[in-house]
């Protein structure tokens, strides 16, 4: 399913009129096939609100142009409706951003957040405060909003991101007293509270360092120079090695890597032996699970 949701990436981002050089260009789809429900409408009017939380409001002090604005997908799956107003979801996270030269986006997020209830009536205003907990849903959508714009701004400049971060980390600190499961350290390795603290942990910084290299060092300078780009590829996963030695199977590792790995399968598809035969082995040992998935970096 998610390499369907991948494949159409680019063809379910919005198209929002842009008027104040707002940062996301986010696509809110929310699948609600499991509930039963007669008012459907809720559903519509719910994707709606969402996006232009993400994409109306201003999250940073830089203006983007509309070719600059950082394409995302919101996939929301509501499981359930145990009450009037009530909902259960899982919500699939991807972001995206512009290798230089070409109209080919490279995947920067690709997480699954898979607990979240958060309460919604017709034509409810979504208030929120960095300051405050309001409510679950301007506090997931604007941590989302903070991991995706600081993800995209390490991907441009080293550590540029570190504002952005943590904003997110402040809003999960806010969230922590709000008795709404993903906010904090325990129950699960795969919430909020682990992709935050991995964010901003500096024993996980040379992953972040690496999400510079891999894309402003390597991607973007794949055309011209393709043995470089992926020697220096090569050098950003030694770094998540690293960390995973340290930490095993960090979320952020795990998160990473998962929205890397058909990109890694092609862009090592080719090239020198070696070099290929290399990345393969950095990422099997880190991820055994993506041995099937990357074979294709060791053949022919």
């Amino acid at each position: 399913m998610m390499r369907s949701i991948f494949i159409v990436f680019l063809l379910l981002v919005s198209t929002y009129t842009i008027t104040s050089g707002q940062e996301l260009n986010c696509r809110v789809v929310i699948d609600a096939q499991q509930v039963q429900s007669t008012e459907r409408d809720i559903f519509s009017e719910m994707e709606i609100a969402f996006a232009q939380f993400l994409n109306d409001r201003k999250w940073t002090d830089d203006n983007f142009t509309n070719d600059e604005r950082i394409n995302c997908n919101l996939i929301i799956n509501v499981s359930s409706m145990p009450s009037i107003g009530n909902f259960e979801a899982s919500v699939q996270i991807l972001s995206a951003r512009p290798v230089y030269g070409t109209n080919y986006e490279s995947i920067l997020l690709n997480f699954g957040d898979r607990d979240w209830t958060f309460e919604y009536a017709p034509s409810q205003p979504l208030n929120y405060n960095d300051n405050a907990f309001n409510n679950n849903i301007t506090s997931l959508l604007a941590f989302y909003a903070y991991v995706i714009i600081g993800l995209d701004y390490d991907s441009f400049e080293n550590m540029a991101g570190q504002p952005y971060l943590e904003r997110a980390w402040q809003v999960v600190n806010n969230a922590q007293q709000s008795g709404f499961a993903g906010w904090n350290q325990f129950g699960s390795i795969r919430n909020r509270y682990w992709l935050a603290e991995n964010l901003i942990n500096q024993q996980m910084e040379p992953i972040r360092e690496s999400i510079y290299s891999y894309h402003r060092l390597g991607m973007d300078i794949m055309q011209d120079d393709p043995e470089k780009a992926r020697t220096t590829i090569v050098e950003g996963l030694k770094q998540i090695q690293e960390v995973n030695n340290i930490r095993p199977r960090a979320i952020l590792t795990i998160s990473y890597l998962d929205a890397k790995t058909d990109e890694l399968a092609n862009v090592f598809a080719q090239g020198n032996p070696s070099v290929r035969r290399n990345a393969y082995n950095i990422v099997t040992q880190v991820d055994p699970s993506k041995a099937e998935s990357l074979k294709k970096m060791i053949q022919n």
